[in-house]
């Protein structure tokens, strides 16, 4: 009986240890979420009609759209001998299929789907180590979002429209939702603990409209975010702006961005953009990778889709410059609350969130951090790999590794 007893004891301590181990320290509590309207889904079918046949394979065509069937009912074509073409497709969870006779062996919508929600580089092993973004305020400059996503509606703390927003900017766009789902989705994201602040960019009152561009909407917009920030208990702030979008000098609005940014800086925001050179001196490119291949496989990244052929002609230099993954991603979809979308082909507007993303897992491990500590850190840890094209190989790097850079980051904590 005795022992028994001391059995039973020894087995309550382990378990009160373990427990104290997972346990998180509570965080300061926000306040209540602001969302200043819900905005519907929308349905893309009209923009992408039943096709006639089956497109001609490619590989060199610089049409984005030529193998896009979001929303499509293709359910009349024969595909079965199309396998590469599929591979590397677009579509969302609304694309009508052909029957399974119609389709090539191998191919399998669900299992690209469910790869490309995968941020790869070992993100989800930090996760699994509780480093998810938990009590780090990300916040994203971008259209319009639907706002009730399942990717991160629990994450969502505030959604209103920005300066200068009218018209169709208004509505839901495929931008806002696949950029929110690649920074802090529960199964995209990066971050999927972090705090989402979300202000809807608009057009500036037309100027995008009539051929030009004027970003002091946009400042007004980062000056917004400050302002928010100051309300926000000290452990939960606000630390990095995405915005997946850029500008120059010579921009109507230029000195007015460039001062708004200067200010977030001054409150400890990091602000990444397409203008992130300009800014702070990072040079940042994306990176493709097969559709089928493993997102946590270094050795199976590749050069950009939209930039391979400068890479390979030796036309575009990686001197200094951080690989993300930017190809072969899915998203929150805008057409329903459910649904996401397969883009074959990607931007810098994706790696720009997927960067916010890590930068916030960063100030989980390491509140102080800077971006200047975090950029050292990042090209220092990231790796390079080699890579064989027409038969040549190729030095390939540095490529973004969060784990690496994250024990780097806590050494300096």
């Amino acid at each position: 009986m005795g022992k028994k007893s001391s059995l039973f004891s020894l087995l309550t301590i382990m378990v009160l240890v373990i427990s104290s181990c997972n346990t998180q320290k509570p965080l300061p509590k926000l306040p209540p979420a602001s969302i200043a309207r819900h905005p519907e889904p929308v349905d893309f079918s009209p923009y992408f009609p039943k096709r006639d046949s089956v497109p001609t394979y490619d590989p060199e065509t610089s049409d984005p759209f030529l193998y896009d069937f979001r929303s499509s009912d293709v359910t009349n074509l024969d595909f079965s001998k199309s396998l590469e073409l599929l591979n590397n497709s677009s579509y969302d969870s609304k694309t009508k299929w052909p029957s399974p006779e119609k389709m090539p062996a191998g191919f399998s919508a669900e299992q690209i789907m469910e790869l490309g929600k995968d941020p790869g580089l070992g993100i989800r092993s930090l996760h699994a180590d509780g480093i998810t973004g938990r009590g780090i305020g990300i916040a994203i400059i971008d259209q319009t979002l639907l706002v009730d996503h399942q990717e991160y509606v629990n994450q969502l703390q505030l959604f209103e429209d920005g300066a200068g927003i009218e018209g169709d900017w208004l509505t839901t766009s495929m931008h806002g939702p696949a950029v929110a789902s690649i920074a802090v989705g529960k199964t995209v994201g990066v971050a999927p603990d972090a705090d989402l602040y979300f202000i809807t960019m608009g057009d500036c009152n037309g100027a995008f409209a009539l051929g030009g561009q004027d970003f002091t909407c946009l400042a007004k917009d980062v000056l917004r975010v400050i302002e928010i920030n100051k309300g926000l208990p000290e452990e939960r702030k606000i630390r990095v702006i995405s915005m997946s979008i850029g500008w120059r000098n010579g921009n109507t609005g230029y000195n007015e961005i460039t001062d708004a940014i200067e200010k977030a800086q001054a409150a400890g925001i990091f602000v990444i953009s397409t203008s992130i050179y300009q800014t702070y001196g990072f040079n940042i490119h994306g990176m493709a990778r097969p559709s089928m291949a493993d997102p946590n496989d270094f050795s199976v990244y590749l050069p950009g889709i939209f930039w391979a052929n400068d890479f390979y002609s030796g036309a575009q230099n990686l001197e200094n410059t951080l690989l993300i993954p930017m190809d072969a991603r899915t998203t929150a979809s805008p057409n329903g609350l459910s649904d996401y979308v397969h883009y074959s082909r990607g931007g810098w507007s994706w790696i720009v969130p997927y960067l916010a993303g890590v930068y916030a897992l960063a100030c989980q491990v390491n509140p102080e951090i800077t971006p200047d500590v975090f950029w050292a850190a990042a090209m220092k840890t990231g790796r390079t790999i080699q890579i064989e094209h027409d038969g040549k190989q190729y030095s390939f790097g540095v490529i973004l590794d969060p784990q690496s850079l994250l024990n780097e980051i806590k050494q300096t904590n």
